[in-house]
């Protein structure tokens, strides 16, 4: 690991930045494996102290509950997906080369950052695609947006709207598109692995790669581009 890499995020979502510690590091990796295996709804503290081989208690000296560790996984995502979108979009000018090369980090799976070797990419987008909608689906989202829990995704969603606004200056909801993009990968992928009727996706051994040509193509059609 990278030990000058890592990503700022609201100090609301912990009470210790498991960043910045050797067990706090364990505690983000395990979880993300222990979530994607147990599902959200099953997944507790006591659980994850098993497994990491540590106390309960001090899973709570970073983390106020699973709540607040599963939102600051999600950031941690989007932070990345964010940060691997300027790399790859720093020396591009042309505004339909740079819409079409996000949408290209986006939808690229099975990504191991090796800048990262506390957190498996790959199994962190699963967790992502299957629980992000628990972060915010709460009766608790006015007072945590407030405090800024969502800022690396509002970000991710105005920036691409700007994006899309560059390449479609009279398309009149580029922020609903933009925000409806990333529901409707996570959705699609998800409906194809599990509630195949919801899909025209027909086989789940290609599901990225439909989902892919399925958000170029309605991209393409609703900022009349040619990708």
């Amino acid at each position: 690991m990278s030990l000058d890499l890592r990503f700022k995020l609201n100090d609301k979502l912990y009470l210790r930045d498991p960043q910045d510690s050797k067990l706090g590091r364990k505690i983000i990796e395990s979880s993300i494996l222990l979530i994607n295996e147990l599902g959200f709804e099953a997944f507790t503290f006591k659980k994850l102290g098993k497994v990491i081989g540590s106390p309960e208690a001090s899973i709570y000296r970073y983390f106020e509950n699973k709540h607040m560790l599963l939102v600051f996984l999600i950031n941690w995502y989007w932070e990345w997906i964010n940060y691997r979108i300027s790399l790859n979009l720093r020396n591009i000018t042309d505004p339909k080369i740079k819409l079409k090369m996000l949408l290209e980090v986006i939808l690229e799976s099975k990504i191991q950052d090796a800048e990262f070797s506390f957190v498996d990419e790959t199994i962190l987008q699963r967790v992502v695609i299957a629980e992000s909608s628990k972060a915010y689906h709460t009766k608790h989202i006015d007072t945590e947006n407030k405090d800024g829990l969502f800022k690396s995704y509002k970000d991710l969603v105005a920036n691409t709207a700007d994006l899309m606004k560059k390449n479609s200056p009279g398309y009149k909801y580029p922020r609903c598109l933009a925000s409806n993009l990333f529901e409707m990968i996570n959705n699609q992928i998800f409906f194809g692995e599990h509630l195949p009727r919801l899909t025209d996706f027909k086989s789940q051994k290609n599901i990225n790669k439909d989902v892919s040509k399925m958000v170029k193509y309605y991209i393409s059609k609703q900022l009349d581009l040619d990708f």
